[in-house]
């Protein structure tokens, strides 16, 4: 993700926020693919990618390291990291309830019990 921030931030740095900032950081920062899958994952290591998460939005569209994160996520509409991992999950089992799969759905009642 640091790697994505810097390219963007080194290629269109100079870009307007209003231009396609938020746009490239939306398409190039916020595919977490399978994010709602991650559940194996320790919270030390999430709250490392939430971290990064954090630190690239303040990177990328020109905060100071000490900016509240609430003032920058309200000024730019960007999810937080929480938001973007609930949304993934959500709409994940939303995807599975409605699959017509029979192999899937085996799978979704087994689990939901």
């Amino acid at each position: 993700m640091y790697v994505r921030a810097n390219i963007l931030l080194r290629k269109f740095g100079k870009c307007s926020f209003n231009v396609g900032k938020l746009k490239l950081f939306r398409t190039y920062c916020l595919c977490f693919y399978d994010i709602a899958l991650w559940n194996s994952y320790s919270l030390s290591s999430l709250n490392k990618l939430r971290s990064c998460y954090n630190r690239c939005i303040k990177i990328f569209h020109g905060y100071k390291r000490r900016d509240s994160l609430t003032s920058v996520l309200l000024d730019s509409g960007l999810p937080s990291f929480n938001t973007v991992l609930h949304n993934s999950s959500a709409s994940f089992v939303k995807c599975v309830s409605s699959c017509s799969n029979q192999t899937v759905s085996l799978l979704n009642a087994v689990l939901v019990r």
